[in-house]
């Protein structure tokens, strides 16, 4: 039993990234480890699913099907929120994880048998896997920290997706050429459960050691006291989160026109070598590419979440802290204006990614901890998924109009982004200012 007014050896660790008071070492650690498998297994599915799409039908497809997407979530959202009046905290969790790791087998079986479709249908599904198990996680781990802890403490656990992240992109960098592409996708199955015992686990310990003095675990766990809300009504009718909602689409939407950006020329640069009697095959080309991109992505994600994240939180607060990610789209997309060429697109969304996954991350999740247990499963997971999506299926358009219409370069398409990350910057400033507001009354209340 760890004493309740000194630090154990882990927490002292721990202590090097952030202020961990004694008795939260344990409880963080296995929340790291838990969203580390989490995104391990979203990035394999997410490096499986590049090959999948683009050398199926190319980076037009890939932005057109993000339409899709919102179509399929305006449904799962509706019946998430339906399943979480129903069932309890830990019975939600263990139902959509375990659905999602089935339908990887599935997915596995699909593509040995060589069905026709299976890459628009596997990137439909990966967006949906995307934003629901992860934003699942990031409920969760709001439930089980108040808002002064999750302030100090998400810096760590956010390390833990970032090292997934990192693991997820770099496994399947090794393993494609010895196991095959389809077989990663029983690895990522396999992952994905393993983080369901690591969640069952602290949902079992966060129930019988009260470290939030006064918070209570109702039964079922995210029905509110007044009705069962809709997740899109909770967001309509509050200012903040529908102020976070559209920060969230016009966010995607900026980072999905530069996927496109990239995607675009990641493929136009194979086709070329082939021309040039390059003899490589387009599908290994692409998932090494991304294999290699996401990788560097994810180790200077790892660097900030470890070294900058929660030094910035704690001098600067979430009010600068917001506003980090749009000021660095605006220099990432001025350059691929000036300068649209593959290396340079590269590290730009290099950079810009990896604050996105690391800080950016850790204060998008942040954003909710003052909010209600409703607002933090039902409202969180319509704004991470549905009003995400969103943004895909505007840059869709945009990639509609601009390629197929206007036939505009790839260097308008980030002169684009430029307009967009103006009025991202402004829905930043004034949630920074709202959630100071939030959390400055919820210390009060505390106190």
């Amino acid at each position: 039993m760890e004493s309740k007014n000194k630090k154990s050896p882990l927490e002292r660790f721990l202590g090097a990234f952030a202020d961990v008071n004694p008795g939260e070492g344990i409880t963080v650690i296995l929340l790291t480890f838990n969203v580390f498998l989490v995104l391990t297994a979203y990035y394999i599915a997410k490096v499986v699913r590049e090959p999948f799409i683009l050398a199926g039908g190319g980076a037009e497809l890939k932005s057109y099907l993000a339409a899709g997407q919102v179509l399929l979530l305006l449904g799962a959202v509706r019946l998430y929120a339906g399943l979480a009046n129903k069932v309890n905290r830990s019975r939600l969790i263990n139902l959509v994880n375990i659905f999602f790791s089935a339908c990887l087998v599935v997915f596995y079986f699909l593509a040995q048998m060589q069905v026709p479709g299976l890459g628009i249908m596997f990137f439909l599904w990966v967006g949906m896997f995307n934003v629901m198990v992860v934003a699942q996680f990031w409920s969760f781990a709001n439930d089980v920290y108040t808002p002064e802890m999750g302030k100090r403490l998400f810096a760590i656990v956010a390390f833990g997706a970032s090292g997934g992240a990192v693991l997820g992109s770099y496994l399947p960098r090794i393993l494609i050429d010895v196991v095959g592409l389809n077989q990663m996708l029983l690895v990522a199955a396999g992952v994905l459960l393993l983080s369901l015992v690591i969640t069952n686990y602290i949902d079992l310990l966060d129930k019988k050691i009260p470290v939030k003095s006064g918070v209570s675990q109702p039964e079922p766990a995210v029905r509110s006291e007044t009705g069962n809300s809709g997740a899109f009504k909770l967001v309509f009718q509050k200012k903040y989160l529908l102020m976070i909602a559209f920060l969230i689409l016009i966010l995607n939407w900026v980072n999905t026109n530069g996927e496109y950006i990239l995607g675009r020329m990641v493929k136009e640069t194979a086709e070329v070598l082939i021309a040039n009697g390059e003899n490589i095959d387009i599908k290994a080309y692409i998932g090494k590419f991304y294999a290699d991109f996401f990788t560097a992505v994810n180790i200077l994600g790892v660097v900030i979440q470890l070294f900058l994240v929660s030094r910035i939180l704690k001098y600067f607060g979430i009010r600068v802290a917001i506003l980090a990610l749009p000021c660095i789209a605006f220099i990432g997309n001025f350059f691929l204006f000036a300068v649209p060429v593959l290396s340079i697109v590269r590290w730009a969304k290099t950079f810009e990614n990896a604050t996105d996954y690391s800080l950016n991350n850790t204060v998008r999740h942040a954003l909710f901890l003052p909010t209600t247990r409703e607002e933090k499963y039902k409202a969180k997971q319509a704004i991470d998924s549905f009003f995400h999506r969103s943004g895909d299926v505007l840059s869709a358009l945009v990639v509609f109009i601009g390629f197929e219409f206007l036939s505009l370069s790839t260097k308008y398409f980030a002169l684009f982004n430029l307009l967009l990350v103006a009025v991202w910057l402004y829905l930043a400033f004034k949630i920074g200012k709202e959630n100071s507001l939030l959390t400055n009354e919820d210390s009060i209340s505390k106190q």
